[in-house]
């Protein structure tokens, strides 16, 4: 079958990050960490996987930190090498274990990526039993090689390829009323959602949304679809961006520009104030702050940004930042908060899958993926789509995905 593999040692690691500094096509050329290869479809684990044929895969966020080296080597020992790329994820099953009873060959499913314990067959780990699964302990161990999710394990394969095994147990049918183009959204929908229901605010409160690209706009989406009155400003560095972020729900757009911390002090009643050397720094804020880009400009801000004993919560894949002043922290108490993935949600009384909430949420109100989704690609023209998703303001991009034939 046909795949896009990351395989990265130290030599080539080393290598792509110095001719990435000549032009980032090196980080995704025939001599970088990933390539387009044949490769042997991957094997059923146990009786208790499905094999699933690729129909749609989502380009992440998380894809390009992975591809331009973002990420930090702390988490290599949490991968397995080499893996192929993805986990925004749409397929048929093709084939099934003898343990599978609750779906058939032709079944059209998603799959929640995280490779929990269940996913392992192990006995669950204490976050396992709290039905916290993206904090798993036992990513490392049991059926599969290392990975948290698909798309970082080598035994699973990933969705940036013809062929993906799965679980029973992270397989969720989905609804015929369901559109394909809306299925391939439930990821990035969970990714939002799981930050938001954590981080719920009252109707009384301010927030704050710090990005407008995919997941900035799917937390304002999701706090407006489940009735969320909170008063919501968005930064957005660009136009499309912005005008999406109003009709998604936003009450306010602001431009990351030269003097916006005036501009959002005063929406929040903040007082600011100019220190003897360095940026403006801030009294009073926002009630939560939603950083769905992770830069080292973002973090600083968004925590002056936060009031006191507010909540900073760390959306954007954030890694290595060097010389970020951590002040605010404790200057104003603030309550850090970071989010990974997806997991278990309480809904009222009840517990849900964070994917499960995404597909119903899809399914009730729908979702305007025709916005959402701008560009699609055949997986053998990777290189264009990874170009197109790493260049939004050229390319006015947002969602970029691979469509098989």
């Amino acid at each position: 079958m046909k795949a896009v593999v990351f395989d990265a040692n130290v030599a080539k690691y080393i290598r792509t990050l110095l001719l990435g500094k000549i032009s980032k096509k090196f980080f995704y050329n025939r001599f970088s960490c990933i390539l387009l290869k044949d490769i042997p479809e991957p094997q059923l684990p146990s009786e208790n996987y499905v094999k699933i044929k690729t129909t749609y895969a989502g380009i992440c966020g998380s894809d390009l930190n992975l591809i331009f080296l973002h990420d930090s080597p702390s988490t290599s020992p949490f991968a397995s090498f080499p893996f192929v790329i993805g986990h925004e994820n749409l397929g048929v099953i093709v084939e099934k274990g003898k343990a599978v009873s609750e779906f058939e060959i032709g079944d059209r499913v998603i799959v929640d990526p995280v490779l929990d314990c269940d996913a392992r067959e192990l006995p669950r780990c204490s976050s396992c039993q709290e039905e916290e699964f993206s904090t798993c302990l036992n990513i490392t161990e049991g059926k599969l090689s290392p990975g948290t999710i698909m798309g970082a394990c080598s035994s699973t394969g990933g969705s940036w390829g013809e062929y993906f095994v799965a679980h029973k147990s992270q397989v969720i049918k989905v609804p015929a009323t369901v559109k394909d183009e809306e299925a391939i959204l439930v990821d990035p929908l969970a990714s939002a959602l799981h930050p938001v229901m954590r981080n719920f605010p009252k109707d009384s409160e301010k927030v704050l949304v710090y990005g407008a690209g995919i997941i900035g706009l799917l937390v304002i989406w999701s706090l407006r679809k489940l009735g969320s009155s909170a008063d919501i400003t968005a930064i957005a560095k660009y136009d499309f961006q912005a005008d999406l972020a109003i009709e998604f729900g936003a009450n306010r757009v602001v431009k990351p520009k030269e003097g916006y911390l005036d501009e959002l002090a005063k929406v929040a009643c903040a007082k600011v104030f100019q220190p003897m050397i360095g940026d403006k720094v801030l009294l009073g804020g926002f009630d939560k702050v939603f950083d769905c880009v992770g830069s080292k400009k973002t973090i600083r801000d968004g925590m002056w940004l936060t009031k006191q004993r507010g909540s900073y919560i760390l959306v954007g894949l954030a890694s290595t930042v060097k010389d970020l002043d951590l002040t605010p922290i404790w200057f104003k108490e603030l309550n850090v908060k970071g989010a990974y993935c997806y997991s278990t949600e309480n809904i009222n009384e009840y517990r849900m899958s964070t994917y499960q909430l995404a597909l119903s949420l899809i399914q009730q109100h729908g979702i305007p993926y025709e916005k959402l989704i701008t560009h699609y690609f055949r997986l053998e023209d990777y290189q264009k789509a990874i170009e197109v998703a790493s260049s939004k303001g050229s390319e006015k991009s947002i969602k970029v995905v691979f469509k098989f034939l």
